[in-house]
């Protein structure tokens, strides 16, 4: 049964979401063998498909450090434009600092944050654990439930709304927990809002392999930086191809790889002379009316 959307929670028209790169990437300063090598942390924020911030740290630094600044500076910029939007952040649990939520709190964002597990959250979660895996023992099917609590970490300033779910299948329970300040329905909450975090891994992915991103030899951080802005640029002007000129089209959801591929990893012969530039492109390209079709719509008004 399809669950319904609450009425007391509007759809997030922006919704930001970082993400903290599990890999770090390694610079040539020195060789792989050698344990001085500089390796790097890059940190994303995607509103939807939309590439907001790629910023590249060095790896041994706390997963979440300069997040807050980020989402201070992005806030403030967005509200510049759109002075009543809504805005959620959603995030995994290497960005659950409660003085981030609390700021949130202040500055009417929205939250949707991971927490990681721990004994206190477990044993104030233990009923709710120990009934999934009593059903799972019943019916041999998996269990998944969902519930809430209030909880609050001894550094916290207060306690806080926590959505738990309580899974259990034959390799074991896997209970989750996010810490949230929206009203919604916990299932809802977690299936439709934060679980939606896999569509940006894939955004992620879409920078790192398709575009590169995780090219950082030089021996400094600013060449490296530039080279993942570089990056970013190419992902922002594919996306917009996509968007734009893709839609509606078997490409409009295709991914970066894809689009390189089959619309600009084509050959061609180019003759220029006063009047005009001239593409002839094989008779045999296979995305012939595609290409037109893609180029009528990017051409100006």
């Amino acid at each position: 049964m399809r669950t319904r959307r609450p009425a007391n929670v509007e759809p997030a028209r922006r919704l930001l979401r970082s993400h903290r790169r599990y890999r770090p990437q390694r610079a040539a300063a020195n060789n792989r063998g050698n344990s001085s090598a500089h390796t790097f942390l890059p940190l994303y924020v995607f509103c939807g498909k939309q590439l907001l911030v790629s910023y590249l740290r060095p790896s041994r630094i706390d997963g979440a450090k300069h997040a807050w600044a980020i989402l201070s500076l992005l806030v403030k910029r967005l509200r510049q434009t759109w002075p009543k939007v809504r805005i959620v952040l959603r995030a995994d649990s290497g960005f659950c600092r409660w003085k981030m939520l609390r700021w949130c709190e202040r500055h009417r964002v929205d939250y949707l944050v991971g927490i990681a597990r721990n004994d206190r959250l477990a044993a104030q979660a233990k009923a709710f654990i120990e009934k999934a895996e009593q059903h799972f023992q019943q019916t041999g099917r998996k269990q998944r439930r969902f519930h809430e609590m209030y909880y609050a970490a001894g550094t916290w300033n207060k306690r806080r709304r926590i959505i738990v779910k309580a899974e259990h299948t034959a390799q074991g329970s896997n209970p989750r927990y996010l810490v949230t300040n929206l009203k919604a329905q916990p299932k809802y909450l977690y299936d439709q809002l934060y679980c939606a975090r896999g569509e940006a891994e894939n955004r992620i992915k879409e920078q790192q392999l398709d575009l590169f991103a995780d090219r950082t030899s030089c021996h400094a951080w600013w060449p490296n930086q530039f080279r993942l802005l570089l990056s970013s640029l190419a992902y922002t002007l594919l996306e917009a191809l996509r968007r734009l000129g893709l839609n509606g089209t078997e490409l409009a959801n295709a991914y970066v790889g894809t689009i390189r591929l089959k619309l600009l990893k084509i050959g061609a012969v180019i003759t220029r002379n006063t009047r005009r530039i001239r593409f002839l492109l094989s008779s045999a390209y296979p995305y012939q009316e595609l290409f037109v079709q893609v180029t009528a719509k990017l051409q100006p008004t």
